[in-house]
């Protein structure tokens, strides 16, 4: 099949070479009927004499030799430690002594990508996503270390910093997912006990109520907090099925785990704040920039704001 672009199909082709076999046409004169360059007309022109309609099909684009190409043998080496030990091409190349790029040009034979691989087991992650928001809303806790007054190791340096992050504490972040529209929930409280976790989940769920999302399951981790009668009793009074992840499988909650990790990379990290207070102050703008204006690579590019009509005011 040709490409988009491409001005002739095989049937066109096959109309302009035998204009200038069979009719006797100049090939200027039918590269201009056909719309393509003098070289392209005596090409096809050219095929029709030696192979006849079969010369008007598509062929590969392969070179005949490659005499520059990996060895298979080394291809074979390279293919065996991929699948034995799931590294990228510069450890690859480390160990096989060869060139990262040479590594990087072997075709992977059908394998999945590492990204897409659980490096533990070797087995392909297997992505999903609810149909609709508040089908399932993923809930985990993230302890992060506060910025003592003055600031800590990014502001004062490592020694400096060291010396004054004593008795700084922690802070805990409480955070809820829906699934199908990444919106996101959270809060910076001080512990996770399981009253502060039921709390939370109560001002979750009215947030999400706001946006006009019914949350019908909620999926966290094992944690104490969350294996507790009362942490049970709240979402059952509330009509909310819950789920637990497998242990030692963070996988299975990667939403949140996720939203953790750019959480991190862009609010907690992204600049040396002199105090957690500062450091906090910033947090409420930042979510609401995440949930309305920030784009996300599962959603083609749109803020989680987009999936829910009636937070971004697209009433159905």
């Amino acid at each position: 099949m040709p490409h988009r672009n491409a001005p002739l199909t095989e049937t066109g082709r096959l109309r302009l070479a035998r204009c200038v076999v069979e009719d006797g046409w100049p090939l200027r004169r039918a590269a201009e009927r056909f719309q393509v360059s003098v070289t392209t007309a005596q090409r096809w022109a050219s095929r029709y004499r030696a192979l006849g309609e079969a010369g008007m099909a598509d062929r590969s684009s392969r070179p005949r030799r490659s005499p520059r190409r990996t060895p298979i043998r080394t291809e074979r080496r390279i293919i065996k430690v991929r699948l034995a030990r799931r590294w990228g091409p510069a450890r690859i190349a480390h160990l096989l002594r060869l060139a990262p790029s040479t590594v990087h040009r072997v075709p992977r034979y059908g394998l999945a990508r590492l990204a897409h691989l659980d490096r533990a087991t070797g087995r392909v992650i297997r992505r999903y996503e609810r149909d609709r928001p508040g089908e399932l809303v993923h809930v985990d806790i993230k302890k992060l270390g506060n910025i003592p007054d003055g600031g800590g190791h990014k502001v004062l340096g490592r020694p400096a910093g060291r010396k004054n992050r004593t008795n700084a504490g922690y802070g805990y972040l409480h955070t809820a997912v829906d699934d199908h529209s990444r919106l996101a929930y959270s809060e910076i409280l001080p512990d996770e006990r399981k009253e502060t976790a039921t709390g939370f989940w109560a001002r979750a769920q009215v947030f999400f109520t706001s946006c006009g999302i019914t949350v019908e399951r909620v999926l966290t981790d094992n944690g104490s907090c969350h294996r507790s009668r009362l942490w049970r009793d709240t979402l059952a009074a509330a009509g909310i099925t819950h789920k637990r992840t497998r242990a030692y499988r963070p996988q299975t909650n990667g939403k949140v785990e996720r939203f953790h990790r750019t959480l991190l990379d862009e609010w907690a990290y992204a600049r040396p704040y002199r105090s957690e207070q500062e450091r906090r102050a910033a947090f409420p703008a930042w979510l609401h920039a995440y949930n309305h204006h920030r784009g996300h690579t599962a959603l083609k590019g749109q803020p989680p704001a987009s999936r829910v009509p009636n937070l971004s005011g697209q009433y159905t």
